[in-house]
């Protein structure tokens, strides 16, 4: 039996996972692909989607993913298209979100495409999208949902179960069976307290162990979300302005409506109109409902949080909306400010010192969230440049994404030591903040692997 991962994304980085894991052994070999993400953020970064990928995309089996995020799932119809023809092995959640996440991203792409040869802004002519709608609905083709916690057989003596990780609807950590060995990959760990999500199931005894580490060089704060948020919408609301709140379709967004529910509820911010602009979160927020027992809510918690928020669904409804004045809060898509409706809300309401912009969770390098934090007062967005008058408020307390001490607290459930920990998923910094870390307290062999880096596990 031998085992080789070969790590083509997710490293150095927060985005862009892809691990390649060759198998042999006495039923023959096989080549999975565990995630298959888009990079994001740095345009260094970006432009490594245009790259076709190392290994040619008809010699891999099967790929197998831990959840539907755009930097895990994302380039799959780049995959299909350049000749994967196998199957896409995922949980029932995934594969629901999947069905919101692709087109959304594939019509983000047209229509980015669209407006740039419309303006003229692009250097390329004319502008292409990376895929099309029709990638993105044959790929959705080849994807195969499972349950948690039962073991799926990818061909004979090779089998994976997915795990319960938190973080998101049908997220799941991966582990592979196959003749004894035992490779286990986090995917990305919910936190043990989360507001909407369970959390993590333990880590069971592994040989080889992948584990992200998007936040593996902080420690989230101690403060109330809850408070930070009640305060920001006072404040705001006290000026007549509007809070804007660029946000994660997935997860993210259903976090902030279940804390602005529970506001409400408690009369702790005033009465006034909350909309949700993104037609992604909209259904994402139905698929939630369809997977209740993936979340900690009871029924009726999340039926309260889900008819909190007017849903602007169509795109004259969001144009519509930057013509009212406040005091409102709009949640819209892109968490990072990189794409989707979000911009043009704040191109219209950035400018004005009454209103708040506010950042929730990690903001990649080199995007227009990241810019914001570091101070930026103008934004480049569509090819203009826009000033921001208005507060920038930073809220950490709702990240998806577990520590450093709660990424330690999981590790050590485990019965037994990993022969090898490889850190991936994270900035550089991160990744080795957390190999110490874990050498430091629990005294495991870990690596931090470059791209491209091949490792044989034996």
């Amino acid at each position: 039996m031998g085992t080789r991962i070969t790590f083509l994304g997710g490293t150095g980085t927060v985005t862009g996972s892809k691990y390649l894991v060759d198998l042999s052994g006495p039923d023959g070999d096989a080549r999975l692909l565990v995630d298959c993400g888009l990079f994001q953020g740095l345009k260094r970064l970006r432009l490594r989607n245009r790259e076709p990928l190392p290994v040619d995309p008809a010699s891999i089996t099967a790929v197998v993913l831990t959840h539907a995020h755009i930097d895990h799932a994302g380039w799959l119809p780049v995959l299909v298209r350049d000749g994967f023809t196998g199957t896409v092995h995922c949980t029932h959640g995934t594969r629901d979100l999947c069905n919101i996440l692709l087109p959304d991203a594939a019509y983000l792409a047209e229509e980015e495409a669209a407006y740039a040869n419309r303006r003229g802004f692009s250097r390329h002519h004319p502008a292409a999208p990376l895929y099309t709608r029709a990638d993105a609905a044959i790929a959705l083709t080849r994807l195969r949902s499972h349950p948690f916690d039962t073991p799926v057989e990818l061909r004979t003596g090779l089998s994976v179960t997915f795990r319960p990780a938190g973080h998101i609807v049908g997220a799941a950590s991966l582990l592979f069976e196959a003749h004894g060995e035992r490779l286990f990959f986090s995917g990305d760990l919910g936190r043990p307290h989360d507001v909407v999500m369970r959390p993590p199931a333990d880590l069971p005894a592994v040989d080889h162990l992948v584990v992200e580490s998007t936040y593996g060089d902080r420690k989230h704060t101690a403060e109330d979300p809850a408070d930070v948020l009640a305060d920001v919408v006072c404040r705001t609301a006290a000026r007549g302005g509007v809070v804007i709140i660029p946000s994660f379709a997935v997860g993210r967004a259903q976090s902030l409506m279940r804390l602005l529910s529970m506001l409400r509820r408690d009369g702790r911010i005033p009465s006034m109109p909350m909309y949700l602009n993104s037609p992604m979160a909209t259904n994402a927020t139905e698929v939630l409902r369809r997977h209740i027992a993936d979340v900690r809510l009871t029924p009726r918690e999340c039926q309260q949080a889900c008819e909190l928020v007017e849903y602007v669904r169509s795109a004259d409804a969001s144009r519509a909306l930057n013509q009212r004045t406040g005091p409102m809060v709009i949640i819209s898509a892109s968490g990072m400010a990189s794409g989707g409706r979000v911009l043009h809300h704040l191109k219209q309401f950035g400018p004005d010192g009454r209103n708040t912009i506010l950042l929730v969770g990690y903001q990649a390098a080199g995007t227009r969230g990241e810019a914001l934090l570091r101070g930026s007062r103008l934004l480049r967005i569509h090819g203009e440049m826009v000033p921001i008058g208005a507060e920038v408020v930073r809220l950490d307390g709702l990240s998806a994404h577990a520590d450093y001490d709660e990424i330690i607290d999981w590790l050590g459930t485990a019965p037994t030591p990993p022969k090898t920990v490889f850190v991936t998923h994270g900035d550089p910094q991160a990744s080795q903040a957390l190999r110490l870390q874990i050498e430091g307290r629990l005294h495991w062999t870990v690596q931090v692997p470059e791209l491209g880096d091949a490792v044989d596990l034996g």
